[in-house]
């Protein structure tokens, strides 16, 4: 796996445009930082479009198996928070 660009959110603002034209064009996201630590990221729309129906897919497929193997006392809440906890 390629090493992501980490810059500062200082740094991002100097050149938005071009951290954008990679993310769009290379497909490569940028980590943004701030005070040393990671708050965000560039990602292309694509990344973000397929990132959306992948957790739909999962979060589906999670109530699919609580339906099968119901457990009484199991609000759909707790198995949303379990399924973006596990942030596979």
């Amino acid at each position: 796996m390629t090493q992501m660009p980490i810059e500062s959110i200082r740094d991002v603002r100097a050149h938005l445009a071009e951290v954008v034209e990679r993310a769009d064009r290379d497909d490569t996201p940028t980590v943004i930082t701030r005070r040393g630590r990671q708050v965000a990221a560039v990602v292309s729309i694509e990344v973000l479009r397929r990132y959306q129906a992948w957790e739909e897919r999962e979060i589906n497929r999670l109530i699919d198996e609580r339906m099968a193997n119901p457990v009484a006392g199991i609000p759909i809440e707790d198995v949303m928070r379990e399924t973006l906890e596990r942030g596979e």
